[in-house]
């Protein structure tokens, strides 16, 4: 491989999603600004689409983007319009491949949001793709596995941290084994290996804002509320200090909150949706201000999944949560359709309603849970 100079942003992100906009680049974009931030980002664009491509021109115009955050907070109206200065290189990873490398040489964190199925690998991707710098794997565990090979030839002895934003349980760890299971098929050499688990950190984390709309061509409609909590471990190093930015020693007290009552809660919404085929715009809001829908799931969450929070202890923190999150879907500024919900609706229920069944088996084998049971026939 050719000699490859380092670039300047200490971030790369894969992803230029609304959501990451308006989160983790808006955070270290604020944080610019105290002088708390490691410094600048170099997003990575996976996709082709007009869309995508329009924002990374807007993204590289460098006049940075718009994040409008509407919402509640503490009982007080909030409506202001903050403006992300973060993101300084946008790359499209078909067509700039070498300079993701170059960006990856420098950088000492990279953040991830891939979506749903962004750690499925394509059978296409080959090891031969280590012996070119021209053409990009197509999935994004191939891709980081280049990038982090290459790395290791260039600076093996520099410090990274990666932080997978995907809603995926212990997303660090799993995207860690992902990468270190492709680099056993593709043969490369066990001090690789040793580099992957033992040098660069990953982080496990979870990510939580309601980002409901985007800006054309860049830029996205948030509410108040969020957070990036993110598991403490040694050597891990943040893209910058932020108040939204929480580290813990409880990730999974978090997760669970997330998963079982806000993002049930909202497929059980979706499943309403669907079942009863209401209006194509219906928006999170005005599904909890129609009293059938409201009261549905009020008792979803009182009757079939706060009970497994008081068998576990945590009872009280679930209800503290519960507080925050009917503000949150009761927010009327948010454009939030239940549709954009109802999109990998199946694989959805299967990882946000089948684990709460399972766990009640468990903890309170007497709770029926009959529209939960109904919701995933």
């Amino acid at each position: 491989m050719q000699a490859i100079e380092a670039a300047v942003n200490p971030i790369l992100q894969f992803g230029t999603s609304r959501f990451l906009l308006a989160h983790a680049d808006l955070f270290v974009s604020q944080a610019m600004a105290r002088g708390q931030a490691l410094g600048g980002i170099t997003v990575v664009q996976s996709t082709g689409n007009v869309t995508s491509l329009e924002r990374v021109a807007a993204l590289n115009a460098g006049s940075g983007y718009s994040i409008r955050v509407r919402g509640l907070r503490a009982g007080q109206v909030v409506d202001e319009t903050l403006t992300g200065i973060a993101v300084q290189q946008a790359l499209n990873a078909s067509t700039q491949w070498l300079q993701v490398i170059k960006a990856a040489m420098g950088a000492q964190v990279i953040i991830s949001n891939t979506a749903d199925a962004g750690y499925a690998v394509n059978e296409m991707d080959a090891a031969e793709l280590l012996l070119t710098t021209a053409v990009a794997p197509r999935s994004f565990p191939a891709k980081l596995l280049v990038l982090l090979h290459a790395r290791w030839r260039f600076a093996p002895a520099a410090p990274l941290s990666i932080l997978p934003c995907e809603l995926i349980s212990r997303n660090g760890d799993t995207l860690r084994e992902l990468v270190i299971e492709l680099a056993r098929q593709w043969r490369l050499t066990e001090a690789f290996e040793l580099y992957l688990r033992e040098h660069c950190i990953w982080g496990n984390s979870l990510v939580d804002r309601i980002v409901s709309e985007p800006l054309y061509p860049v830029g996205a409609v948030a509410e108040p509320y969020a957070l990036w909590a993110i598991e403490r471990q040694s050597g891990l190093v943040l893209p910058c200090a932020h108040e939204a930015i929480v580290l813990t020693d409880e990730l999974q007290q978090f997760e669970r909150l997330k998963l079982y009552l806000l993002n049930l809660g909202h497929t059980y919404l979706a499943e309403r949706w669907l079942a009863d085929k209401l209006p194509a715009d219906l928006t999170v809001h005005q599904a909890m201000t129609t009293p059938s829908l409201r009261a549905d799931i009020e008792a979803v969450w009182a009757e079939e999944v706060l009970p497994i929070f008081d068998a576990t202890g945590e009872g009280q923190i679930a209800r503290q949560y519960m507080v925050d999150l009917r503000d949150r879907l009761l927010n009327p500024f948010l454009v939030h359709r239940v549709a954009e919900i109802a999109e990998n609706h199946l694989h959805k229920k299967q990882r946000r309603i089948a684990p709460v069944i399972a766990l009640a088996e468990k903890h309170v084998p007497e709770l029926t849970q009959h529209r939960l049971r109904r919701a995933l026939d």
